[in-house]
């Protein structure tokens, strides 16, 4: 396959397949939405939204969530992978914003909150219909990128960079389409020859093409 590849056309089929798509996190408002991303890192997007109607139940909204106690929401949250950095931070982001309404929607301004990344806050924009400031790069695209051929290593924040350089911003949702991509087809063990990215995949036609 050669290097040159053109990335803005090669990925306009990806993003065209999930453009529009709901990230699988099932929330409600954006106020919803930044605390199950937070609650989401390093645990699942599924066990999320188990534990989210109770969550919500109890805490409807940042004004509630504002006068939480630790203990409140360890009841919750508990299970969740490193729920007492995560309490600290969702109840200083309460306490610190009060309001549904304060919730900030721009990159810098997000990632001044305490456990909100750049994934995080990539997420946020897009699910509120922000303009892309970034590119979204979750564990599924560390995984999918590089076997593309579109960036290469392990770090996310240079995975973004690369990205970043390939496309021009209005593809920059090709993030979450890589994401959904390595979800459904480009797993731990892909399933090369349901995917629309084949013939442009370096892992394809290095790999599994080729024999190997």
């Amino acid at each position: 396959m050669p290097d040159n590849v053109h990335w803005p056309k090669a990925m306009q089929p990806l993003i065209e397949k999930y453009k529009n798509t709901k990230h699988p996190l099932d929330y409600k408002n954006t106020y919803q939405l930044m605390v199950m991303v937070i609650l989401s890192a390093q645990d699942s997007d599924k066990h999320i939204n188990s534990i989210a109607p109770q969550f919500f139940e109890k805490f409807p909204d940042m004004q509630v969530l504002s006068h939480a106690t630790e203990a409140q929401l360890h009841l919750i949250i508990g299970k969740v992978r490193n729920f007492g950095n995560k309490t600290k931070w969702l109840m200083e982001i309460a306490q610190t914003l009060k309001k549904d309404s304060n919730i900030p929607l721009t990159l810098d301004k997000l990632t001044e909150l305490p456990g909100i990344g750049r994934k995080s806050a990539n997420v946020i924009l897009r699910e509120s219909g922000k303009e892309p400031e970034g590119v979204i790069v979750d564990l599924h695209v560390v995984r999918v990128a590089p076997r593309l051929g579109i960036a290469t290593g392990t770090d996310p924040k240079k995975i973004e960079k690369q990205i970043m350089e390939a496309l021009p911003k209005n593809e920059w949702d090709a993030g979450m389409a890589m994401s959904f991509l390595g979800r459904e087809i480009c797993r731990p063990t892909p399933k090369c020859e349901m995917c629309l990215m084949r013939k442009v995949c370096q892992y394809y036609q290095n790999n599994v093409k080729a024999g190997f």
